[in-house]
């Protein structure tokens, strides 16, 4: 993914306003994020802790998708895998994220979710360049670069569903 502006975020956003997306937080370390290695950036809003955003180019355009988690307890045992990235997570590192819907629809309530690692670190868990715990990365007869475009085949039916 090419490097990132502020302006260039705020304008990407296609499941909210123009108001809303001129108030939300754009992270501060765009200049130090590894963009080569990056399929979308995501982040989550320090002052919100059940938001997070995502922007992906698709066909020369980006979109940008804000996103809403539900907070729950720490200390569940359980493992939970990323939809996007195929990374299983214990406890609630992976959170079922959901969009409102653009257009009418949205504005109606409606929305479409996905489970999603809650850090939106899967680009760099399926580089290697990220550390899951142990066992969180299945090992498979893909490649690397078979794994990236599934990645993105998954993150791109999610924003198709939008």
């Amino acid at each position: 993914m090419k490097e990132l502006t502020e302006p260039e975020i705020r304008a990407s956003f296609v499941n909210c306003s123009k108001g809303e997306a001129k108030r939300l937080a754009v992270p501060r370390d765009l200049a130090e994020r590894p963009w080569s290695d990056l399929d979308f950036v995501g982040w989550r809003d320090p002052g919100a802790p059940d938001r997070s955003y995502l922007v992906a180019e698709r066909d020369g355009r980006l979109i940008g998708v804000a996103l809403r988690f539900p907070s729950r307890q720490r200390g569940y045992l359980h493992r939970s895998m990323c939809s996007l990235c195929l990374t299983t997570h214990p406890g609630d590192d992976v959170s079922l994220m959901t969009a409102r819907r653009t257009g009418p629809a949205g504005r109606e309530g409606n929305s479409v979710g996905a489970y999603m690692c809650t850090d939106l670190a899967c680009s760099l868990y399926v580089r290697g360049k990220k550390e899951a715990v142990p066992g969180g990365r299945l090992i498979e007869s893909l490649t690397v670069e078979e794994q990236i475009a599934r990645t993105r085949s998954n993150l791109f039916a999610f924003l198709g569903r939008l």
